[in-house]
């Protein structure tokens, strides 16, 4: 089975306000350049390690902006063509629907009811017109059952935890839960993942 390289896109202002993204569009801040670039240092000592040159990889990323910006960092901070990716819908993040761009405590104040219900099983919530964790991980399955070769992804962390689940390597609802950092790389190998900072 191909071997993933996953970097969750660099640190945005929505991620320090504690805002949910999902398909809302944002920038990647300072911080999150420098996490791109560190990423591609830890990339290039584990390809050293192997005896692999980063040309040997393929490249696959989300096409929300943000993991596209840190795509491009990884790759010409590599010495390869910054745009030299492929871009797939099935790595966009999970959708929160009408709750993006609001923080937890925000949609807590307006309907704490049904924010306890995405608490009480988080798997196979929905928010209104947005996705479950169960939608994101058939659509990464479907991602994955094409790959051919080693790749490296830049995506979030809801793709992460997806992968996760799908490998057998947290429980769904487990999974839901663990914790993606930027500026790490996760090495998704044999039914395990190792996280590289």
């Amino acid at each position: 089975m191909p071997v993933l390289y996953f970097v969750r896109h660099g640190e945005t202002d929505f991620n320090i306000a504690q805002r949910l993204q999902g398909r809302y569009e944002t920038s990647i801040n300072g911080r999150g350049r420098d996490q791109a670039r560190h990423c591609a240092g830890v990339l290039r000592d584990l390809f050293g390690r192997e005896g692999r040159a980063a040309v040997d990889f393929a490249y696959a990323c989300s096409p929300l902006k943000r993991a596209r910006e840190t795509m491009a960092i990884l790759r010409a901070t590599l010495g390869l063509d910054a745009a030299g990716y492929a871009v797939d819908a099935r790595l966009q993040e999970i959708s929160y629907g009408e709750w993006e761009g609001s923080t937890l405590a925000e949609i807590s104040a307006r309907d704490p009811q049904l924010l306890a219900r995405r608490e009480e099983d988080k798997w196979d919530f929905r928010p209104p017109g947005g996705e479950s964790y169960r939608d994101v991980a058939a659509r990464v399955a479907c991602w994955y059952a094409a790959v051919r070769r080693d790749t490296v992804i830049a995506a979030h962390g809801g793709i992460a935890r997806a992968l996760m689940a799908n490998f057998g390597i947290l429980p769904e609802e487990k999974a839901t839960f663990a914790e993606v950092l930027h500026g790490a790389v996760y090495m998704f190998a044999d039914g395990s993942v190792a996280r590289y900072a």
